[in-house]
């Protein structure tokens, strides 16, 4: 998994509320298992009309949007099923942070585990946030400092999980903090193996 420390970036307004996992990915996208090859069709039924033409009102498909590494968003974003290729999707389309004032928190845990940062801050923050990202301004968030950079000198601060924190510094999903016990697990391996062989003989 990518580390995530400081970005900056352009940020896409989305002044939607509710905006569900089905919106972000829809269902008939769910049958694969890779990770990659989602970001086209991000928001698939907001961005295209049914013969695949651009939608041109919608945010990413205008410029600078269709380089945004952020998203501000309106609240309660990722409702709806759990599906994981939600996170997928932005990810692939190259969104690393999402901001809003809340989450639904199936998609707020996704999130984390496949390197994006969601960002809780209050209404006030967020609707300053949202005119920034209208005017197409550059967003900076500072995972380190837990701290968001607006325009005019403004900076605001979030709350994050010290261990969530972590694995995103560190760009470690589940099985990299696996993988962090590699040595422990194979030391278990070889004292178990030694108490009863029966168990790793060959059937």
């Amino acid at each position: 998994m990518q580390k995530f420390d400081k970005l900056t970036g352009i940020a896409a307004p989305l002044k939607v509320a509710n905006v569900d996992t089905d919106m972000i990915i829809p269902k008939q996208f769910l049958k694969t298992i890779k990770r990659t090859g989602l970001g086209k069709h991000l928001f698939e039924e907001a961005r295209y009309k049914d013969d695949g033409a651009e939608r041109p009102d919608f945010v990413l498909n205008k410029e600078p949007y269709r380089k945004a590494s952020i998203l501000v968003a309106g609240e309660n974003f990722g409702c709806g099923s759990s599906r994981e290729h939600a996170p997928w999707a932005l990810l692939d389309f190259g969104i690393r942070c999402v901001i809003s004032t809340s989450f639904a928190d199936i998609f707020y845990n996704n999130c984390f585990k496949n390197g994006i940062l969601p960002v809780k801050l209050p209404r006030e923050a967020v609707d300053y946030l949202m005119h920034d990202a209208e005017e197409g301004l550059d967003i900076t968030i500072d995972l380190n400092k837990q701290q968001v950079f607006g325009s005019n000198g403004k900076v605001f601060d979030f709350e994050i999980d010290a261990f969530r924190k972590h694995c995103l510094l560190s760009g470690l999903d589940d099985v990299g903090l696996t993988m962090e016990k590699a040595g422990e697990i194979d030391g278990f391996e070889k004292s178990q193996s030694a108490q009863q062989p029966w168990l790793y003989s060959a059937a």
